[in-house]
């Protein structure tokens, strides 16, 4: 299956949400009843107010006073959604001159986080990178056995202690062991933890000094995984993970699990932090770059081909 397929079955709910309201407008002259009643629709799907808005204007400046069909509509509103997306759809890349570069993969408990680190360090090694994992994420040992079955999966090797050690020493360790082994990626596993919970963002405080230690300019990257189910509530993620542990990208999963795909849109327009992967399943295939066209297109239920104006 294409990704574009696996885009759109994972959008589905997303789109039939969006899709029925638009079918509801179609043929309604874009007047200020019909024009609130899109932001209205938009905000539902968790773009945002002030995104949704926004994107409403573009749509009846660009057609003022005009009756719109359901295709032109999702046009329309697409072609807006990508202006606000296009920015933030950058890939994940490594810098050369770190070597390793180190990684670390942040997020709340159940966002997926072991999961999508273990599917990136596949796709960086079918690349040809040298990758080696660290299960940092300490309190689990089901999260320490879920990443060594991605290092045989994908063969790196995985830095691990028992369940309880200090996550600091795994990661410190990980990065002797990394540089040690002329490693070009390495990427770290912490344990998932509660944005409002102070302890828990202090150790992350304290794994990012100790790498530190070894590597001034460390971590290089930093991963939030946000699972997309939580809507609105990814916004203070965001911002919480942003200030304890410098967060330089996202990767948004789960978006085959809600009808409020638009949040990625509301993150976007909100922080501009690139977006490096999306997750619309389980499977190593159901996570892939982000692609600002492919998904505004899926979010409003468009086909891969339609015409764009």
């Amino acid at each position: 299956m294409s990704f574009w397929k696996r885009l759109t079955s994972g959008l589905s709910r997303s789109a039939s949400k969006l899709g029925s309201g638009f079918k509801g407008l179609a043929a309604r002259k874009l007047d200020a009843a019909t024009v609130e009643e899109l932001e209205e629709l938009l905000i539902q799907a968790d773009v945002g107010t002030d995104t949704a808005v926004k994107i409403a204007k573009a749509v009846s400046d660009s057609r003022p006073g005009r009756s719109l069909e359901d295709h032109e509509i999702r046009v329309l509103v697409a072609n807006e959604i990508e202006k606000i997306l296009a920015p933030v759809a950058q890939p994940f890349t490594s810098d050369p001159a770190h070597k390793p570069f180190v990684t670390l993969a942040v997020g709340v408990n159940g966002s997926g986080k072991t999961t999508t680190l273990g599917k990136i360090a596949a796709r960086l090694s079918e690349n040809g990178n040298k990758v080696m994992l660290a299960a940092a994420d300490t309190f689990r040992a089901a999260a320490i056995d879920q990443l060594k079955v991605w290092g045989e999966r994908t063969g790196a090797p995985v830095i691990a202690k028992a369940p309880g050690a200090d996550p600091a020493g795994v990661a410190f360790e990980a990065l002797e062991k990394a540089r040690a082994g002329n490693s070009d990626i390495l990427l770290i596993d912490t344990a998932g933890r509660l944005q409002n919970k102070a302890a828990l963002m202090d150790e992350l405080e304290k794994i990012n000094r100790v790498i530190k230690k070894l590597d001034a300019t460390a971590p290089h990257a930093v991963l939030l995984v946000l699972d997309a189910t939580v809507g609105q509530n990814a916004l203070s993620q965001v911002e919480a993970f942003g200030k304890t542990a410098g967060v330089t990208g996202l990767v948004i999963t789960k978006l085959d699990g809600t009808a409020k795909g638009g949040i990625l849109v509301a993150l976007a327009a909100k922080f501009g932090l690139p977006v490096h992967f999306i997750g619309v399943g389980e499977s190593l295939e159901d996570l892939a770059p982000f692609d600002a066209r492919a998904f505004s297109r899926a979010l409003v239920g468009l086909s891969e081909d339609a015409e764009t104006a």
